[in-house]
C-alpha cells in the first residue's frame, strides 16, 4: 500500500512539473533535429492564429504552418531571425507582413494556396532567397525591390492574374527554373535572353500567340 502510494505521488509530482512547463516549451517539445537544422511542423492544426508562444522559438531554421486556416501572420513572424525555410502554404493569407523582411537567412518560401494579392516590398531584403512559390494566389505583379533577389534558382508564379512577365523577374539573372502557367500573358518581352541560367519555362494556359526568338538564345555560354 505505502509503495503504491509514493508512485501516486511521484505521478502527480510528474503531473504538477509538467503544467508548469511554459507553452513555448510544449510547443518546443514537437521541434526535432533534421541534418543539423531544427525543424518544426505545426501543419494540419486547424489553426486560426499562429500561438504567441511560438515567436520564442528563435533557435528554428524550419517551420511549416501549411494547411492550416491562417488569415493573417503578426509581426512577430521576424522573431524567427534564423529561418532558412518557411512553409505558409494552403492557408487564407491575404497579405504578408513587412517583418518578413527581416529572414534575412530566409532560402525557401511557399506560400502557395493562399489569397494574396500582393507581395510585400520587404520581402526584397531576403537576398539569399533562391526557391520562391507564390502559386495560386491572386496577384497581378510583383514590386519592383525583387530585383535584389538574384540568388533565387527557383520561381514559381502560376495560377495567378499576371499579364506580363514582372520587371524584376528578368534580373534575377540566377533562375534556372520560371512557372508561369495559368495566368493572362499576352506575350513575353525579348529580355527574356537576360535570364542565362534558365532551364524551364511552363507558360500554358496563358493567351500568348507567338514566343520571343529571344527564347532561342537562352543557352548557356560555356
Amino acid at each position: 500500500m505505502g509503495g503504491s502510494s509514493c508512485k501516486e505521488e511521484k505521478k502527480e509530482d510528474k503531473r504538477q512539473s509538467g503544467d508548469n512547463l511554459s507553452s513555448a516549451n510544449r510547443i518546443r517539445s514537437f521541434a526535432v533535429t533534421q541534418r543539423g537544422f531544427n525543424v518544426l511542423s505545426l501543419a494540419r492544426r486547424g489553426l486560426k492564429t499562429v500561438p504567441e508562444e511560438l515567436w520564442e522559438l528563435t533557435e528554428l531554421d524550419k517551420l511549416n504552418v501549411s494547411l492550416n486556416h491562417l488569415k493573417v501572420l503578426p509581426p512577430q513572424l521576424s522573431s524567427l531571425c534564423n529561418l532558412v525555410v518557411l512553409n505558409l502554404w494552403g492557408n487564407q493569407l491575404s497579405s504578408l507582413p513587412a517583418e518578413i523582411g527581416l529572414l534575412k537567412r530566409l532560402r525557401v518560401l511557399f506560400v502557395y494556396r493562399n489569397r494574396l494579392t500582393e507581395i510585400p516590398e520587404e520581402l526584397g531584403n531576403c537576398t539569399q532567397l533562391e526557391v520562391l512559390s507564390l502559386a495560386n494566389n491572386q496577384l497581378s505583379s510583383l514590386p519592383d525591390s525583387l530585383c535584389s533577389l538574384t540568388s533565387l534558382k527557383k520561381l514559381n508564379l502560376s495560377h495567378n492574374l499576371i499579364t506580363h512577365i514582372p520587371g524584376c523577374v528578368y534580373h534575377m539573372k540566377a533562375l534556372v527554373f520560371l512557372h508561369l502557367a495559368c495566368n493572362r500573358l499576352e506575350n513575353i518581352a525579348e529580355n527574356i535572353q537576360t535570364l542565362v541560367e534558365l532551364k524551364i519555362l511552363i507558360v500554358e494556359g496563358n493567351s500568348l500567340h507567338t514566343l520571343p526568338k529571344a527564347l532561342c538564345c537562352l543557352t548557356r555560354p560555356h
